[in-house]
């Protein structure tokens, strides 16, 4: 194994979505050079936002052994277009990834989520809790741990971040982002999913990513599989998220937005032919008891977790997804 990327080069992949955008902006601001692989036309490639972008697929292993010559750090981040054939795709995309990272002796950095856990370990999840999930997508996100795990233990440096669910400017594809609001329209209704009173844990995306780019400077003194769990924004009563929307629209001169639950019984009917909502379906159990995350290591390591307060983070969410701006534009027409 090759041990002489000491460098501060990064490649991440997933860069076009919401966490891996986010690390791949912050660490850029951190000063490494960053390099990100994207598919599509070759005019997409060459150096925007102080990020190098090269043409390729994180399903094709030559294209990310190519991509990763020269880094110190992989940020996996990536899941399959449109997140389809995600039994086929996922785990040989962190096969192709692990090859790329101990050919260059780099780290390997992976956002995790709470689909590895089931019941079992409710309703606070530490990095040791049993690992049981309930759903396809839980039992896939496990394999691929224990495959970086087992990477690991051959001389492979590997940081996991688990964090519940995330929201932020630039989410991707999320909870907040397609089922709260609607990206680009003013917020006149909220939609809640969690079942009345239940608690929820929110992750902010840039607190994420910052706390990546932190624990990767540190990532010398780390153990070989360091895994961290964020402990986020915690929704106590399950109504916090949607009350602090309410607050952003009202200071940006909105009405205060309509709260209505999500409606799980359309996805029963739905789900069937509707390969997303069956996995949304699937998820429901998350929002049907309290699951939150014990951050003890995490600040151990730290000191602190990076945290930006609720308001200050859905102000930001809300306007970088245009609904602020689209909900003082429709405000500006109506009164004309």
């Amino acid at each position: 194994m090759n041990n002489t990327a000491l460098g501060n080069t990064a490649l991440v992949l997933g860069a076009t979505g919401g966490i891996g955008g986010e690390v791949a902006r912050q660490l850029v601001a951190a000063g490494w050079a960053v390099r990100a692989l994207r598919r599509g036309a070759v005019q997409a490639t060459g150096k925007q936002g102080g990020i190098e972008w090269v043409q390729g697929d994180a399903m094709n292993r030559a294209d990310v052994l190519t991509a990763a010559q020269g880094c110190a750090v992989i940020v996996h981040a990536v899941n399959p277009p449109g997140y389809r054939r995600w039994g086929e795709l996922v785990l040989p995309m962190v096969d192709n990834t692990i090859a790329a990272a101990q050919a260059q002796g780099a780290t390997i950095v992976l956002p995790g989520t709470v689909y590895n856990f089931g019941p079992s370990a409710f309703p606070t999840l530490r990095e040791d809790s049993p690992q049981e999930p309930l759903t396809r997508k839980g039992a896939i996100r496990v394999q691929m741990e224990q495959r970086l795990q087992a990477a690991s233990r051959q001389g492979c440096k590997v940081i996991v971040v688990r964090a519940g669910d995330f929201f932020g400017p630039k989410p991707g594809n999320s909870w907040f982002s397609q089922g709260l609001v609607k990206p680009g329209q003013p917020v006149k209704t909220i939609i809640v999913p969690n079942a009345p009173g239940v608690g929820h844990q929110w992750s902010y995306l840039p607190d994420v990513a910052r706390t990546m780019v932190e624990l990767v400077q540190r990532r010398e003194t780390l153990e070989p599989f360091a895994v961290f769990h964020m402990a986020g924004h915690w929704d106590a009563d399950g109504t916090q998220m949607a009350a602090a929307i309410s607050r952003a629209v009202i200071k940006r001169g909105g009405a205060k937005p309509a709260v209505r639950a999500f409606p799980w019984w359309l996805t029963a009917l739905a789900a069937p032919f509707v390969p997303t909502l069956r996995e949304l379906r699937e998820m429901r159990y998350l929002w049907n008891v309290p699951v939150g995350m014990s951050n003890a290591k995490l600040v151990a390591i730290l000191g602190q977790e990076p945290h930006t307060p609720l308001d200050e983070a859905v102000e930001a969410a809300l306007e970088g997804m245009r609904c602020l701006t689209a909900q003082k534009f429709s405000q500006l027409i109506s009164h004309k």
